[in-house]
């Protein structure tokens, strides 16, 4: 299996969206669109830890130098939890969106809204 780049997944993963019909929910583009940023973000973090380093070090009025940890390893470690949490959400959105609700013969106005449904269909 060839190892696909982050652009080339993304167009996986909206492609086989499409194919379940989940690619108009709502929440599925807003938080598809959040985790595409989060990548990016984490990204550049990455660009940033390589060519900086993983510590720093602060001076400080007497000259005492003391090493610690890049904020950049913070933030990237912060942003992996994020999307972590992102993607959880996802494929929870994918997994429950076929799921039928037998509580009724009427369609509910929000879940149409959600799913990206027109009224006139």
């Amino acid at each position: 299996m060839a190892k696909l780049n982050l652009n080339e997944q993304a167009k996986e993963i909206l492609k086989i969206a499409e194919e379940s019909g989940v690619q108009s929910n709502f929440f599925f583009v807003t938080t598809f669109k959040r985790y595409q940023v989060q990548l990016t973000i984490l990204n550049e973090l990455e660009k940033t830890m390589q060519k900086e380093g993983m510590l720093v070090t602060k001076e400080y009025v007497k000259g005492r130098k003391n090493l610690y940890s890049s904020p950049a390893v913070a933030e990237y470690n912060k942003t992996t939890d994020s999307a972590n949490k992102t993607v959880a959400c996802l494929m929870k959105i994918i997994r429950n969106f076929n799921v039928e609700d037998n509580s009724g013969d009427e369609e509910d106005a929000l879940l149409k809204a959600i799913n990206g449904s027109d009224d006139d269909e």
